[in-house]
Parts: structure tokens; sequence; C-alpha cells
């Protein structure tokens, strides 16, 4: 790592902006092509409100991140190898991810937008994979090669490459929690769109918190919402190292997600069929399942149609998180053994029932509660591990326009301080 910080240290100082600058009059050439689409998701970057300006980049240059964009940039045009390549890009990433978890935990002076804002780290890796897509660069790059430096981008700046807790290995005397969050997502419905549970994991990064004699040391994660990515085995490479004896290891796994209006939801069912045929991921790419006919993920390992929560839910769900409420979900739908048409049952799944929405419903949250759980019990089945959502973060209803308002900022503190104090009940 010691060298890849030289490296990257190194290229800061190399000609901005341009791979092969033009000595006469007239525009220099940069290492970009502008022809190559990026993704849908990329496709996002020029989105305004009713055709007017870009709000990724409003909310890129209000919370500072435009600037890590452009000297990532910068650098790819004046990076002199694969092999370099590979270095910076990680580097690069791990560095947005730990500016985004310190910026997340020290307060903001206006008009920067607050520290709890998640939509900086999202739009920053978003607009650092498409420069990756565009880059020309001066050696020959396969689109293999390519591919794996945009996963390589994507690891590092969710906090996958750096999860490992500092406290040495299991049993040391600090105990050792993951939580995990999303990204922002419905964003062809509102291009302004935060996820609070990734705002909260931003928030808990690298935290120690005292609880009841305990010392406690926290990691997060944030997943895309993609289908691809979970095909890909990214939540299994994720969480499995903290399953597993050694440094990672943890005692405790908490996935999160965005869920209903008002309500903390602690998951007690996770189903392991997807459903979802009403929204596409951020790709607009779908699932490929209904309710009346769920599928499962070429890349599941295999398990039960249904796995539980190991969380301490009755003790989380005591938890006063004011304006809100929590409960424990119980409730599925289900199609019962040797039926084929799904039932909702409030109190859980009944034997032998094909799983058509979990307790978190049939979209990624629920996968990626599933998918949790089923690394608990493949691995360490001891774990308390399970799902949390929380409550939908809303702008004032007259605000239409602009990428922040009281209303949306005090909402977002409020979720967050909720999952902390549910997380802390559930510590204690």
């Amino acid at each position: 790592m010691a060298g890849a910080l030289v490296l990257s240290t190194a290229l800061t100082a190399a000609p901005p902006a341009t791979a092969t600058s033009s000595t006469t009059a007239g525009p220099a050439k940069t290492c970009s092509d502008q022809t190559v689409a990026g993704t849908v998701e990329e496709q996002r970057l020029d989105n305004g409100i009713g055709g007017g300006p870009s709000v990724p980049a409003e909310i890129l240059a209000r919370s500072g991140f435009d600037n890590q964009v452009a000297l990532f940039g910068h650098l790819l045009c004046a990076v002199p190898s694969r092999a370099a390549a590979s270095i910076l890009v990680r580097v690069k990433g791990e560095v947005l991810w730990k500016t985004a978890t310190y910026r997340a935990q020290h307060p903001q002076t206006p008009p920067a937008l607050p520290s709890t804002d998640d939509r900086g780290l999202y739009w920053a890796r978003i607009s650092m994979a498409h420069a990756l897509r565009q880059w020309q660069p001066r050696f020959s790059l396969s689109t293999a090669e390519r591919a794996a430096l945009i996963r390589t981008l994507e690891y590092s700046s969710r906090g996958i490459t750096s999860s490992r807790f500092s406290s040495g290995v299991h049993g040391s005397g600090v105990e050792k929690v993951l939580v995990t969050g999303f990204d922002p997502f419905t964003l062809d419905a509102d291009i302004r769109i935060g996820n609070p549970s990734g705002a909260n994991a931003l928030s808990l990064d690298g935290q120690r918190w005292r609880v009841n004699g305990k010392t406690y040391e926290i990691q997060t994660v944030v997943f895309p919402v993609r289908y691809t990515d979970f095909d890909e085995n990214m939540v299994e490479d994720a969480l499995a190292p903290h399953y597993r004896p050694g440094a990672q290891h943890a005692d405790l796994v908490m996935t999160a997600s965005q869920g209903r209006v008002g309500i903390f939801d602690l998951e007690v069912f996770n189903g392991r069929r997807r459903s979802v045929s009403s929204i596409g991921d951020n790709n607009n790419l779908w699932g490929g399942g209904t309710v009346n006919a769920p599928v499962v993920s070429p890349s599941m390992p295999a398990g039960p149609e249904w796995l539980t929560t190991s969380l301490p839910t009755a003790a989380m769900a005591a938890t006063d998180v004011t304006p809100f409420r929590t409960r424990v979900n119980t409730s599925v739908l289900e199609i019962p053994a040797g039926e084929t048409l799904p039932v909702r049952r409030p109190l859980g799944p009944t034997p032998g029932s094909v799983a058509s929405e979990g307790a978190g419903g049939g979209y990624l949250s629920n996968e990626v509660a599933y998918r949790n759980t089923l690394q608990r019990d493949l691995l360490d089945p001891t774990m308390p591990a399970g799902h949390l959502h929380v409550p939908v973060l809303q702008f004032d209803r007259a605000n239409t326009t602009a990428i922040t308002d009281p209303t949306y900022e005090a909402n977002r503190d409020a979720i967050v301080a909720g999952a902390h104090a549910i997380l802390r009940n559930g510590l204690g």
C-alpha cells in the first residue's frame, strides 16, 4: 500500500487534464472519448429538473466531491501502465470512501451540503466509473481489463476493500460490528433522491462505541442497487470474510436499506427469491421474477426458501425513535406448498412454501438480507445477523426543484439518529 500511495502522490503532480497536450494554438487533446456511452446509471449525470442544470453536478459541487472527480480524470490521463492504473484506481477509490466517511462524521459549513448527505459519494463514484469507461490510455487496454478496473473502483469506493477491523483478532476484548447500506435508487422518478441507509453507513464507519461496559468497533459497506452486482456475488465478497475466523471476523452483521414511510422495520423472515416487477434497478434492469413466479439469482448459493433474523429484535424494537416508530415485521408473501398463487402470511411462512416476498419484500433489500443470513448459516450459525429497514427519506412537499431543504435534512438526521439508537439497543 505504501508503494500505491507513492504512485498516487507522484501522479498528482502530473500535468492536469491532458494526456497529450497540443503545443499549438487550439484546444488540448484529452484522454477521454466522449462518444463512448455510459451505462443507464452514468447517463443520469447530466439530468436536471425540467430541463434545468445537472442536479448531480450541483450535488458534487456542494459536497466537495467535484474536486475528487476532476483529480481522478487528470490522473488517468497521466497513468503510464496497466499496473499503475490498477493501483491508482484502488487508491483513489479508497480515498473517495475515506473522504466520504470523514465528511459524514464532521460538521459542514453552508452552502456545503450537510455532513449526513450521502449523495456526493454516489455521484462521485458514478462520475469516476464513467471516466474509466471513456478513458483512452496511452497503452492497450482490453474490454476485460477495463471492466476489472471499474470493478476495483466499485469495491474500493464502497468500503469493501477497507472493512478490516483495526482491533486485532477475534477475542481481543473489542466487539466487532458490520453495518451495510445502499445507494440512492428510483432516480428516474426524482434525480435528487438520497438513501438514508447509505447515510447511516457513512456516519458509522470506523466508529468506536462504549455500550454497557463493552467497546464496539464498527465497519460499514454500501451496496449498489443493481442486480448484476448481486449476481456477481458482491454481497458474499463483502460479507463472507466477516463470518470467517480471523482479524475480519465480526460479532454482529446488520444489513440495512430504505423501506416504508415513518417506520423502522426489523425484518424477521428473508425469502430466497426475487419478485419485484414494478421497478427496475439503477440500470433499469428487471430481476426477472413476479409474485406469481419468483426467481432465484443465478449466483445464489444453495439454501432453504426462508431464513430468519438472529438480531435481538425485541430489544431493538423497544428503541425510542421519535418521530418514527419501530416494528418487528413477520409478514411474508408465500406460494403455499402444492399451490400456484401467493398468499399473505402475517406471522411468517408455512412449511414447504415458496418465497414470493420476504418480510422485506421481493427486491434487493430482501435479497441482501437473505444472502447475509445465508452466509451466517454457512459460516457461523451463532452470529447475530439480520436486516433493518429504515424509513423513507422525504423532501418538503412544497420543494419540487431544490436539491435540499430543512425538512429533508431534519428527516435524514432523525433517521440516522434512530438507526444509531436501534443498533445501540441491539448491542446492549
